[in-house]
């Protein structure tokens, strides 16, 4: 089986300097293009914690880098179909377990190296040997890795997996200079159009386009990222110039400021945000199968959508989105019943335990967070509700140490059911080995085999009550009217920059 198409980009490539530490960094010295003038801003809500995204969790920093700073071998397109990157094409042996590579053969990394097979081979064995984040799991299938030459690459998995190149086009797939990963935290090195030219901590981050790069040139010289804590801050400066694009709208109910206004266009999509009420199968009330269930009746979802979310996104029910293959709608499993979760309270035996809910201070978590707290109250259970700063705070209390019952939560992470749902180390601390049987035999079986187990693994999981899934967020941007290249739905967890122009 092979998969060949088109050389995606062309460019002459020269090498570049190594970038100083990120506080001295400037154009000069990360030989950006030329040009500056032309210039992007755009207002996001969650800044990362650093750009080391192999030892640091959280969505903002492939959302940041990836695409743009780093590259990997394949990439999704809009549709979800995987495509070429930084390899021309790709081949899988009969026995599904060896796929064969052929790589770009004028690439360079931002510090001036040449990017050969080597490289690669470098970048997917240090997933096992040095990432700490969940994500590297997704590489335990990989057998072996060989550089055949510069240019070629094959890699050989244990068994046949259904979803490993799917994870290639992710953050664990992203490729990585030998020479360039001491300081990943501070100093990212990729092969990709841009480059970190400076990052004030708490405002922003600019990226800019370096010269030298082995495709097609982006449009926009430079790109900043304003972070915006305060969602009506970031509308004010869209309508002041003082952004162009809102990346992800988080005051949904804003929308008629910029919906009859001729200077503005408005896409409105989907994404892989799951907002998930996250709840600690492994310790206190939610260990319970019954108290889980009780929460899931008492949550009225439509209600809940309507008030902190102005309506906007889906009600799935699970953890598939619309635009996976084996996407289901879940939600008549719970329908709203305030009456059965009670009684389901009282069977559980925990209706005099409190329940922690703890939240980030994110803009849809802080919305919906009181909305969850009142429904649950109204049908008998005592909840205490407290904001942890994000990232940090949150990412200490709740994802590392597991101090908390409930959460809210956007995950939104590509098919992350898996990671989420199917170790039980994880912060949910779901264990159901029926579960994770049913990943397993989806990722080796055929393709429809997968599909149908993929449904089966989602159906259980809802049933189970391992969470309540409250609505699939909306990708909801706004723009200058003359900004052109904006997605219409967010298949992958990166912001690709490359792709945006202006007419």
């Amino acid at each position: 089986m092979r998969h060949t198409w088109p050389a995606r980009r062309s460019g002459a490539v020269a090498a570049v300097l190594a970038c100083l530490p990120l506080a001295a960094c400037s154009a000069g010295s990360l030989s950006a293009g030329k040009s500056t003038g032309n210039g992007l801003n755009i207002g996001l809500t969650a800044e990362p914690a650093n750009f080391d995204f192999t030892r640091t969790d959280g969505a903002a920093i492939p959302q940041a880098l990836l695409d743009n700073v780093y590259e990997t071998l394949v990439k999704l397109d809009q549709s979800g179909a995987i495509r070429p990157d930084l390899a021309t094409s790709w081949s899988l042996s009969k026995d599904r377990r060896t796929y064969t590579f052929h790589l770009v053969k004028d690439a360079r990394f931002s510090n001036g190296a040449r990017f050969t097979a080597e490289d690669a081979k470098f970048s997917i064995e240090r997933v096992s040997s040095a990432w700490t984040v969940a994500q590297k799991a997704q590489m335990d299938v990989v057998d072996s890795v060989r550089a055949v030459s510069p240019t070629e690459l094959e890699v050989t998995l244990k068994k046949p997996s259904n979803d490993w190149l799917y994870r290639m086009t992710t953050r664990v797939g992203a490729m990585f200079s030998r020479t360039g990963v001491r300081k990943l935290a501070t100093e990212p090195v990729g092969t990709g159009p841009y480059v970190v030219k400076n990052w004030n901590r708490g405002d922003s981050i600019t990226l800019v386009r370096r010269d030298g790069y082995w495709g097609r040139t982006p449009h926009f010289a430079s790109v900043t990222l304003k972070y915006f804590k305060d969602p009506t801050a970031m509308n004010n400066a869209l309508l002041t110039g003082t952004i162009n694009v809102i990346g992800q709208m988080q005051s949904p109910e804003s929308l008629y400021r910029f919906q009859n206004n001729s200077k503005y266009k408005v896409i409105e999509g989907t994404t892989n945000g799951e907002v998930v009420l996250s709840l600690n199968n492994g310790s206190g009330p939610m260990r319970n199968p019954k108290a889980r269930q009780a929460v899931r009746y008492a949550i009225d979802h439509k209600a809940l959508m309507d008030t902190c979310w102005a309506g906007r996104g889906k009600l799935i029910g699970g953890m598939v989105p619309p635009t996976d293959p084996w996407y289901q709608n879940l939600t008549d499993l719970y329908p709203y019943d305030r009456d059965k979760a009670r009684k389901l309270l009282e069977e559980s035996g925990e209706a005099g335990h409190t329940l922690r809910l703890r939240i980030p201070t994110l803009p849809y978590a802080t919305a919906c967070g009181t909305v969850v707290k009142s429904q649950l109250e109204q049908a008998g259970f005592k909840v205490e509700f407290d904001q942890l700063e994000f990232p940090a705070a949150w990412l200490t209390a709740v994802f590392k140490n597991s101090d908390y019952d409930m959460s809210i939560i956007g995950h939104v992470e590509p098919r992350d059911m898996q990671t989420v749902f199917g170790d039980k180390s994880y912060y949910t601390h779901y264990d159901n080995p029926e579960f994770r049987a049913l990943l397993k035999k989806a990722d080796q079986g055929s393709r429809e085999q997968q599909i149908t187990s993929m449904r089966a693994a989602a159906r259980l999981l809802s049933e189970d009550a391992a969470a309540d899934w409250l609505f699939l967020l909306p990708n909801l941007m706004v723009a200058d009217e003359d900004i052109t290249g904006l997605p219409v739905n967010s298949v992958s967890e990166s912001l690709d920059l490359t792709g945006l122009g202006r007419s």
